[in-house]
C-alpha cells in the first residue's frame, strides 16, 4: 500500500494502528486485517427493534421498576453526611463502611480478600481492568452469545475478541481451553444472570473452569456478577486461580441503572493500576453515591429473595409455556430468556406483527447460532400464554416449530 500510494511505510502502519485503536478494523497477525461490519464505537444499539405504539416491549433488558427501591431517602441521608463531613481532594476514594460491607459480602460468597475500588458501573470497571493489563491487538476470550456492550467495548479498546461457547452452566471448559491455547490473554465470565442466556456458573462447572485456568496462570480473569441481588443461584467464583484477576459486582439490576455504581476487587497489581489510572481521570466515584448505596444495602432496601422469586417465576413460566408448545428456551437465572430460532430476522418481524417486541440475537452474537432475547422483568402472568403462542408461531418453519 505504501508503494501504491507513494508514502512512507510508517505512515501506512500508523494509519492501520489508528483504525485498529478506533475499532474500525480488526487485525489477526499474518492473516491480515478486515474491516468491521460497524465501527466498535458505533455500538450494537443500531441492531434494535423500533417499538410501534401498542406493541408490548420485551426487548429492553431493563429491571422491573416496581421492584427498584426509592433512592431519595438514601441520597438525602448521604448528602447530610456530606454536609457534616465534606469529601475533599486527598480523601480516600472508597467509603470505608462501604468497603467493609462489600468485602464481607464478597468474602461470604467465596471471593478472596483483596483491595477494593469503586467504578461507574460494571462496564466502566471491566474497561479499566482490561486497559490496566492489555495492549491493542491482544485477544480477549468472551462468551458467545454475550453482553452486546462488552462485545463492542473489547474492539473499541483495540483488542480482539475470541468467542467461547456456553450452556446453562456457564462457559464451556473445552472452549475456554481452546481460546487460551490460541493465545487469549484475558477471559471474561458472567457468574450469574448471563446476558442474554440466563446462564449461571454451577459448582461442577466452576471446578472445571478453575482447572483449565490453573493450566494458564498468567490469564487475566475478569468476573461480572451484575446479577447479585436479583438471582436465587449461589455464586461459584473463579477469582484467585490466576495471577491477575478482578471481580465486579454492580448495583444496576437490583437498585437501578442510574446509580452507575459497581464495586471492584482483585489482585494487588490490578487494583493498584486501576486505582492509579482512575486518580488521573475522574479521581473517584462520588462519595455521596457511595454512601447512598451503603445506606440502601444496610437498610435492606431490596429483598433479594423476593426479587429473585418475582423474576424467576416469570422466567420459569415462560420457559414452561414455550416447552409445552415445542419450543426450547434458556433462562437459568436473571430476567432474560434466550430462544434459539432458525430465522432470527423473520422471528423478530413476525413477533412485531403479533404485538410483541423482542431483542434480535445479532446484538449478542459473534459466531453462535441465531436467537432472540425476551426480557421477562415486567411480564404479567396472564401475558405468558399469549407471548408463548406468538413465539411458537414466529419460529415455525415449514409447519415445524423451530427447536434447537
Amino acid at each position: 500500500m505504501a508503494t501504491s500510494l507513494g508514502v512512507n511505510p510508517n505512515t501506512v502502519a500508523a494509519a492501520y494502528r489508528t483504525l485498529r485503536e478506533r475499532g474500525v478494523i480488526e487485525t489477526d497477525g499474518r492473516r491480515g486485517s478486515r474491516v468491521r461490519a460497524k465501527p466498535a464505537t458505533t455500538g450494537r444499539d443500531f441492531i434494535r427493534v423500533e417499538v410501534p405504539e401498542g406493541v408490548r416491549d420485551a426487548s429492553t433488558g431493563n429491571p422491573d421498576t416496581a421492584l427498584l427501591p426509592p433512592l431519595a431517602p438514601a441520597f438525602a441521608w448521604a448528602a447530610a453526611q456530606g454536609d457534616r463531613e465534606p469529601v475533599l481532594y486527598g480523601h480516600a476514594p472508597v467509603e470505608p463502611g462501604l468497603a467493609a460491607l462489600a468485602g464481607a459480602d464478597l468474602g461470604a460468597d467465596g471471593v478472596p480478600a483483596a483491595p477494593m475500588a469503586v467504578a461507574s458501573g460494571s462496564l466502566d470497571a471491566i474497561e479499566r481492568v482490561l486497559a490496566a493489563h492489555l495492549r491493542p491487538g491482544d485477544v480477549v476470550a468472551v462468551e458467545d452469545p454475550g453482553w452486546g456492550s462488552l462485545l463492542d467495548l473489547v474492539p473499541a479498546l483495540g483488542l480482539r475478541t475470541l468467542p467461547v461457547g456456553l450452556d446453562d452452566e456457564g462457559p464451556l471448559p473445552q472452549d475456554v481451553r481452546r481460546a487460551l491455547e490460541a493465545g487469549a490473554r484475558a477471559l471474561i465470565v458472567t457468574d450469574r444472570a448471563q446476558n442474554p442466556t440466563g446462564a449461571a456458573v454451577s459448582a461442577p462447572r466452576a471446578r472445571a473452569l478453575r482447572a483449565v485456568l490453573g493450566e494458564h496462570p498468567h490469564t487475566l480473569l475478569v468476573e461480572d456478577d451484575h446479577g447479585h441481588g436479583i438471582v436465587d443461584q449461589p455464586l461459584h467464583p473463579l477469582a484467585g486461580v490466576t495471577r491477575h484477576w478482578a471481580f465486579v459486582r454492580s448495583a444496576a439490576k437490583a437498585y437501578g441503572p442510574d446509580l452507575r455504581f459497581a464495586v471492584l476487587t482483585g489482585d494487588d497489581v490490578t487494583l493498584d493500576r486501576v486505582s492509579g489510572r482512575q486518580r488521573l481521570g475522574p479521581g473517584w466515584v462520588s462519595r455521596i453515591t457511595q454512601r447512598a448505596v451503603l445506606r440502601l444495602w444496610t437498610d435492606g432496601a431490596v429483598d433479594p429473595r423476593a426479587v429473585a422469586l418475582a423474576y424467576g417465576s416469570r422466567r420459569d413460566a415462560l420457559i414452561a409455556a414455550l416447552a409445552a408448545r415445542g419450543v426450547r428456551a434458556h433462562g437459568r437465572s436473571g430476567m432474560n430468556v434466550w430462544v434459539p430460532v432458525p430465522d432470527e430476522t423473520g422471528a423478530v418481524a413476525r413477533l412485531l406483527q403479533a404485538g410483541w417486541a423482542v431483542a434480535p440475537g445479532a446484538r449478542f452474537r459473534i459466531e453462535s447460532p441465531p436467537g432472540i432475547r425476551i426480557t421477562v422483568s415486567t411480564l404479567a402472568q396472564d401475558e405468558i400464554d399469549a407471548l408463548a403462542d406468538a413465539v411458537a408461531d414466529a419460529v415455525r418453519v415449514g409447519g415445524v416449530r423451530g427447536c434447537v
